[in-house]
């Protein structure tokens, strides 16, 4: 066992677990990483409660009790998820405390089958936070365009978000956009700008896999040379934008009223194509004022044999935008696979959350009272 992980974080890469469970928190697990692998954060996502809930123990006492109040289903998962994000923040309120709010947060997200509603999508997070009812949750909301005017209402009334699904550098642009905005009607409403903290998720192995499949089929030696480069450099891309936004002018105001950067997320971090290395994600997208959301698997292969060798961001930028203009020039269309990207991303949520509905509903049946 390395200590890579602690060199992550010395590198100023924040590490965050992308999982939660009823049982890692009741079995002390969740502490643990955070005790020993260095974890300061955690996010979720409609697949992550699907497993857990679907698949995993801990929750028939609480469905049970739903049963019996003949709850309705969306109501019981907003019961059931929301209580595992609670007893998650309260675990990493001491992290919260100790870095001022930065780390030591809990993710959770609106109802994927909102993702292009905006009002819905704003009352659906004021309406999580009041559940949720803790200092240090991050309300996800997707970068889909009907997303973006919601970021920027959400920040404005205060509360503190993960922008989520962002595949695209004109998004993540955007993105920044909505935020700064946000707090700008926030500062205006004469609310405290050092209490909200956002992230900006941005999704790295699945540019990897749409744009390695795409140079398969194109199949000539310097479309094989490309393939693994793609993410990496779009990442990194990323981090330039976001060096750019938050060097700015219109930041440095808000700078002054103690407003807080909103940092780039690394996400979907697990390396899919076994011929990589696999903390790829990890070892390669080192810098200052970054969080890496890893899956566990990813966190121990790290610990295990991640190799930390410093800021591996900086100085990459010409040659990332030359290997994405090499992949453009072999017919492979960035706007297409980015938005393509996104669809299916809130797709696969969708139909997580749908088979969350329909997991918990036979559940709620089964753990019915019987009447009379």
């Amino acid at each position: 066992m390395t200590d890579a992980l602690k060199r992550l974080s010395d590198e100023g890469v924040a590490i965050w677990l992308d999982d939660l469970s009823r049982k890692r928190i009741t079995s002390g697990n969740l502490a643990e990483l955070i005790d020993q692998q260095h974890v300061v954060g955690v996010t979720t996502n409609p697949s992550i409660f699907q497993k857990a809930i679907s698949h995993g123990d801990g929750y028939e006492r609480q469905l049970t009790d739903l049963a019996t109040r003949k709850v309705t289903v969306d109501e019981a998962i907003r019961m059931i998820t929301t209580a595992d994000v609670r007893d998650a923040a309260d675990i990493l309120r001491p992290v919260f405390d100790a870095t001022d709010g930065q780390d030591g947060r809990v993710s959770i997200e609106v109802d994927p089958r909102l993702a292009h509603h905006t009002a819905a999508t704003v009352a659906e997070a004021k309406q999580l936070a009041w559940l949720v009812d803790r200092p240090n949750t991050l309300i996800k909301i997707p970068a889909t365009k009907a997303g973006l005017p919601a970021i920027t209402e959400v920040i404005g009334k205060g509360i503190s978000v993960n922008v989520t699904l962002i595949f695209s550098l004109e998004r993540y642009r955007e993105v920044m956009d909505a935020y700064l905005a946000g707090l700008e009607k926030a500062k205006a409403a004469g609310l405290d700008l050092s209490l909200i903290h956002s992230v900006a998720s941005f999704f790295v192995s699945r540019v990897d896999t749409e744009i390695d499949k795409r140079l398969d089929t194109v199949g000539t030696d310097e479309a094989k040379a490309l393939k693994g480069k793609a993410a990496l450099a779009n990442a990194r891309l990323a981090y330039q934008a976001y060096e750019e936004v938050f060097g700015s002018e219109r930041w440095a105001a808000l700078d002054k009223a103690q407003a807080n950067k909103q940092r780039p997320l690394w996400a979907s971090t697990g390396v899919k194509d076994p011929a990589y290395k696999d903390t790829l994600y990890v070892d390669d997208l080192v810098a200052p004022g970054t969080v890496n959301t890893m899956p566990e698997a990813t966190l121990d292969a790290t610990a295990d044999h991640g190799q930390i060798t410093g800021n591996t961001i900086a100085g990459t930028y010409e040659q990332s935008r030359a290997e994405l203009d090499a992949v453009a020039k072999l017919g492979i269309s960035y706007a297409d696979v980015v938005q393509l990207l996104e669809d299916e991303g809130v797709e696969k949520f969708e139909a997580a959350w749908i088979d969350l509905l329909n997991s918990t509903e036979a559940e709620l049946k089964r753990l019915a009272p019987s009447e009379g």
